[in-house]
């Protein structure tokens, strides 16, 4: 009797749902954030938005790093990407999300609360800023591999391309603005007005950013192959 195994989820759609996640963390920070520039709660919201946000990069790190790696597998890729992949800000999103989980806790139980989260903010604006090139970099690297194997290119793939380029830079700039505000409001001014505003504009980037990756995976999704008959255990 043959038993046909099931087969496993694409990378490519646990890199998309990443991206997702990546997204609904952006919009959940940037809606705690707005909560609290209404006047409710603002240090205990920014705490957790601190938490949320902190974690959304760690999901958006996982998911670039894991995309990456699927551009490395194949024979002569390593060496098509190397250079784009080359003093790439990737790595700073994991230990920027896990001081940002932690700081937020710290908020959250009563310790500092704006001082910490002015902080937090600060830092994730400079992962912003130092992996603000991580997505347009992953298109290029996939399109490059594309080239290599298929000669032609989807309407999709232009568009997540122009989407790519755009977040680049909005991202750069978001970035650097919510460190500004962080540093200004480490400074004692309008301390608990700039830390919430800081953390509106990082949510907004990570709904712009989580877009854009999933867009871009989903353009470059690639097929199953065909010739291949399913695994099967004969008994």
């Amino acid at each position: 009797m043959n038993v046909a195994l099931p087969q496993s989820r694409s990378p490519e759609a646990a890199a998309a749902f990443g991206g997702v996640m990546d997204a609904i963390g952006g919009i959940a920070t940037a809606v705690l954030a707005i909560i609290g520039l209404a006047g409710w709660h603002p240090e205990l919201l920014a705490a957790v938005a601190t938490i949320v946000f902190g974690v959304a990069l760690l999901i958006q790190g996982g998911t670039l790093v894991s995309e990456y790696s699927q551009v490395f597998t194949p024979a002569g890729a390593l060496q098509t990407g190397s250079d784009a992949f080359s003093g790439d800000g990737l790595a700073a999103m994991f230990p920027v999300g896990i001081a940002g989980i932690v700081l937020g806790i710290l908020a959250l139980l009563g310790v500092a609360s704006f001082a910490l989260t002015s902080i937090s903010a600060i830092a994730f604006g400079a992962a912003l800023m130092l992996s603000a090139q991580s997505v347009r970099r992953l298109y290029h690297m996939q399109a490059e591999l594309r080239r290599a194997s298929v000669s032609m290119s989807s309407v999709r793939e232009f568009v997540a391309g122009e989407m790519a380029s755009g977040t680049a830079g909005i991202q750069f700039l978001t970035g650097l603005a919510a460190v500004v505000l962080g540093i200004i409001a480490v400074a004692g001014v309008h301390n608990e007005l700039l830390t919430l505003v800081a953390l509106l504009v990082v949510g907004i980037t990570n709904i712009i950013s989580g877009s854009a990756l999933s867009g871009l995976v989903l353009s470059f999704m690639r097929p199953e192959p065909s010739s291949r008959s399913p695994s099967s255990v004969t008994r």
